[in-house]
């Protein structure tokens, strides 16, 4: 697989909160008042959270609570059709976040300056904490590979965690036990981006504003244009528990180029899909060729491994002689411990029927419509 310099990822979701130091106004229609059951005291006041709306069907969710507000959406899809490109900077994100909550009468959220530990361990900031943040990076593997694409790299280890690929091989994510469950700490996915956008944006588009819109016309443009490039998306979402074990969560005390470092080493999940067949000879040569075996004897017998694992064969990886084959044969992809799949590892990994190529110097077409500020905003129940 090839890949070119000069990507730029985004961030495709933002879940943060900030606590001040007095009390929020009111914002949702409702108010919920608990009471004790014996006495009819009043215990607490709760509001449920209420969605800020844009336009063409955009929305944040906003939920304010004493003096704890929360925000959670895609800064980069506010008033906006689609999210194909996106806003690249966490301050970028904060600014459409603010503007939201300004326009409502909230205050903004700020960065952290300094933190505090309390007794019980906690950590307590003086700014915005992130709760969630999804890095996304858009690749182009050609017209028509995109399943192809998606199934070789189904068959590659990330971390610790197993590729799932879904049964129309659009999506493939990866877990910790290998089927769709979500880990606690990151959720990697990589997915079709025009299939994705025929099967949820494109109907919703048709329903809100009709077959003959201009929008609907631009959308049906926009995923075109992605089928025409064969734009497949990687996606990496970095939960609650990872960001703030990795002090990533408070606003302004990280560098973000640490952050994307992560990113960059999902996009690398694929660099080892390189294999044109998966028979004892190709795999005896790629061994050779990429120095991992320093004789024709010796690739030779931890292809072996490998062909016994293509007909079922099981190993004993308590044994280091099992141990070093299957390192020698994961540092070309191969991975015997894995049970054998024919549709995944039998025939195809990138360099397919055909050579695909993946490329992150995605730039966006000449009629694509960029971001713009939050403006008329509604409340409404979330």
């Amino acid at each position: 697989m090839v890949v070119d310099a000069g990507h730029s990822g985004f961030y495709d979701w933002v879940k943060v909160y900030q606590e001040y130091p007095f009390e929020l106004p009111r914002k949702a229609s409702r108010i919920i008042r608990h009471f004790d059951g014996a006495t009819d005291e009043l215990l607490a006041e709760t509001a449920p959270a209420f969605m800020a709306e844009g336009s063409f069907c955009t929305s944040m969710r906003i939920h304010v609570c004493g003096r704890k507000i929360t925000v959670d959406g895609n800064p980069s899809r506010i008033n906006r059709l689609d999210n194909v490109f996106g806003l690249s900077t966490l301050d970028d994100c904060m600014k459409v976040i603010n503007s939201i909550l300004l326009e409502l009468g909230l205050p903004a959220m700020t960065k952290c300056t300094k933190l505090d530990r309390l007794q019980n361990g906690d950590v307590i900031a003086d700014g915005a904490v992130f709760q969630r943040l999804d890095l996304t990076d858009n690749a182009l593997v050609g017209k028509g590979n995109e399943r192809a694409f998606i199934r070789g790299l189904s068959s590659q280890r990330f971390r610790h965690s197993i590729g799932y690929v879904y049964p129309d091989m659009n999506t493939v994510v990866w877990t910790p036990k290998g089927g769709e469950k979500a880990g606690r700490l990151v959720y990697p996915g990589v997915y079709n981006k025009s299939a994705e956008i025929s099967a949820h944006l494109l109907s919703k588009v048709k329903r809100t504003f009709g077959e003959d819109s201009e929008e609907y016309r631009y959308v049906l443009a926009l995923r075109d244009w992605c089928a025409s490039v064969g734009m497949v998306r990687y996606e990496i979402k970095l939960r609650s528990e990872y960001l703030k074990r990795e002090r990533f969560c408070f606003w302004g005390l990280f560098s973000e180029a640490e952050l994307w470092e992560i990113h960059g080493e999902f996009l690398k999940v694929g660099d080892k899909m390189s294999l044109q067949a998966y028979d004892v000879v190709s795999i005896t040569q790629e061994l050779i060729n990429k120095g991992i075996c320093k004789s024709v004897q010796a690739a030779g017998r931890t292809a072996g491994y490998a062909y016994e694992w293509m007909n079922g064969a099981t190993f004993d990886f308590e044994k280091s002689q099992v141990q070093e084959h299957r390192a020698r044969l994961r540092r070309i992809g191969i991975d015997i411990k894995l049970p054998h799949d024919s549709t995944r590892h039998g025939v195809v990994f990138i360099h397919n029927v055909r050579e695909v190529d993946m490329s992150l110097n995605c730039q966006p077409p000449s009629f694509y419509r960029a971001a713009k500020p939050p403006r008329h905003l509604q409340l409404v129940a979330a």
